[in-house]
């Protein structure tokens, strides 16, 4: 990856420098304070990062909700900085956003800023600063900042939706590379304030770590959530964590030490590829690529036509059932794209059984519904004639007749859950007599007048269930 061209400066004596806004005080310490009682010493190291002396400009002005988190952040950092030969000013003064101070730094951190923080003029000068190859590093509500400035959005990589309360949850760790996840383990067990996000960074970024939703309550993006992330954009450098709710996160060595190679890598003092991830989603193996039906089974009449070019699959006259045969699952997450043309039927099947009668499926599997114009516990995301969809939440997250759609259909032991792009929208427990949600995979082509088309078809197997 080639890194933003940085211009050197000379070394300045290292400091902390606590700016208030208002004019009250401009202190400046040699000296960093300690953490307190029950703070880490050092942090937890990952592979030594040789850097020169560089500067960082900490903001974390709060035009809404201010987290008694930001205190301890900015003393961290600061620790941070003392141990590891950079500069550290805080400020809430957003006038400092000017092309000739920001050209002082080579990273600003946003510490749990929230709200409209940056007025017009201010936001075209750190636009300018990324530019020139600046970099950012956002912390926790920096998700919760600027929601009207579509570049800021970019930058950031997601923003807040809603957050369920402090708990426990397993961090799953996808990018050992990274300074800022290299000392980490494959998961971390730690507890926050854990993030939703309004949209899946996941295609923007590189997403180093991710929350396990099963793993505490109050997820809500489908099993896929990003909690970590680094991007090149728009000339700079990017790094977000959504970690940093709590006062203990910043005596956390693990915490800490994943600020800093966040930092350091936003500043252009170490090397990283966060180009974006361009293969399927994590623990996921396509089923259906757009290339090659191999593994798929036609049971009865009608069949689904194959567009390699497009990726798509399109169903094709009959009543009849295109099925999964190669492999039968049992706990696992399905994620794929649908387009309905028309006011068409169709439908995905689970628990389907190995058979050349479509019908077999219908009276021993489970179909979750296409067709948004049937009554409600048959129309889109029904578990059909079983349990109608959220229609509220359905109605507001589906996309219209003839745009691409996606499901994700999670299956944990007798409990379905159907997402809608990205939004929960049935759950399902299954207490059907000779019925299964284990099994194998189906794609419904209804008849002639019917005409839905699929692709990307993935799927992830997930750990058993405990009774």
């Amino acid at each position: 990856m080639t890194q933003p061209t940085r211009t050197s400066r000379p070394s300045r004596l290292r400091r902390a420098t606590l700016l208030l806004t208002g004019g009250a005080l401009c202190a400046t310490a040699l000296v960093v304070p300690s953490m307190g009682a029950g703070a880490a010493e050092q942090p937890a190291t990952g592979p030594e990062t040789v850097t020169d002396p560089f500067d960082v400009l900490v903001f974390s002005k709060t035009a809404g909700f201010r987290h008694d988190s930001i205190e301890a952040g900015i003393q961290a950092i600061t620790e941070l900085g003392a141990e590891h030969d950079f500069t550290v000013t805080a400020t809430e003064d957003s006038t400092l956003f000017t092309e000739e101070n920001l050209a002082g730094y080579q990273a600003v951190v946003f510490l749990s800023t929230t709200g409209d923080v940056l007025d017009d003029t201010q936001q075209a000068a750190f636009e300018g600063y990324i530019n020139n190859g600046g970099g950012y590093v956002g912390i926790h509500a920096a998700a919760d900042t600027e929601y009207d400035w579509a570049w800021y959005d970019g930058l950031a990589g997601a923003l807040f939706a809603s957050h369920p309360h402090i708990q426990e949850a397993t961090v799953t760790v996808e990018d050992h590379d990274h300074p800022a996840t290299a000392h980490l383990g494959e998961t971390w067990e730690r507890t926050d304030e854990w993030y939703n996000y309004r949209t899946n960074p996941r295609d923007s970024a590189r997403v180093l770590a991710s929350l396990d939703e099963s793993s505490y309550e109050g997820g809500t993006m489908a099993g896929d959530h990003p909690i970590a992330w680094c991007k090149e954009y728009d000339g700079g450098l990017a790094f977000y964590t959504g970690g940093g709710h709590t006062i203990e996160s910043f005596a956390e060595p693990d915490f800490r030490q994943h600020l800093l190679g966040g930092i350091q890598y936003a500043a252009g003092q170490t090397d990283a590829d966060c180009s974006v991830d361009d293969g399927e989603e994590p623990g996921y193996t396509p089923i259906f690529d757009g290339t090659s039906t191999e593994g798929w089974t036609q049971a009865g009449p009608g069949e689904f036509v194959l567009d390699p070019e497009e990726g798509t699959l399109t169903s094709v006259g009959g009543m009849g059932l295109f099925y999964y045969e190669a492999q039968a699952y049992e706990n696992y997450s399905l994620l794929l794209d649908w387009r309905q043309i028309g006011d068409s039927n169709s439908g995905i099947f689970v628990g389907s059984p190995i058979s050349d009668d479509p019908w077999d499926a219908v009276n021993l599997g489970y179909e979750i519904q296409i067709d948004d114009t049937d009554v409600p516990e048959r129309t889109t995301g029904s578990v059909y004639t079983f349990q109608s969809a959220d229609i509220e939440a359905r109605d507001a997250a589906l996309n219209p007749n003839g745009e691409w759609n996606t499901y994700e259909l999670r299956v944990e032991g007798d409990r379905l859950r159907i997402y809608l792009n990205e939004v929960l929208i049935n759950d399902f427990t299954h207490t059907e007599e000779g019925r299964s949600l284990a099994g194998h995979i189906g794609l419904q082509n209804h008849g002639a007048d019917d005409t839905v088309q699929f692709r990307d078809v993935r799927v992830q197997e997930l750990p058993p269930t405990i009774d």
